[in-house]
């Protein structure tokens, strides 16, 4: 699947849905990223420290290193295990 966004609208989106909802809910954000790489995904430094501003003011950060579930997931589905 190729993706291709407009950085611009992207932004635009992100910042209209995180301002509707700002301290009236919780919004969770997944990524496998660092925070570091996100601005080679974006294309923009700029880009990259506003929405990081916006997201990460009031928040919990979790952190969490280990297999990914959906790999582990695959990598049985295409080696199963002897006996199950």
């Amino acid at each position: 699947m190729n993706c291709q966004f407009s950085q611009t609208t992207f932004f635009c989106s992100f910042t209209t849905a995180t301002t509707v909802g700002y301290e009236r809910g919780s919004t969770l954000v997944t990524s496998n990223l660092p925070f570091q790489e996100l601005t080679e995904v974006l294309g923009s430094e700029r880009l990259t420290g506003a929405l990081l501003d916006r997201l990460t003011h009031h928040v919990h950060i979790l952190e969490m290193n280990g297999e990914c579930y959906r790999l582990k997931q695959s990598k049985h589905k295409r080696n199963p295990q002897p006996g199950r």
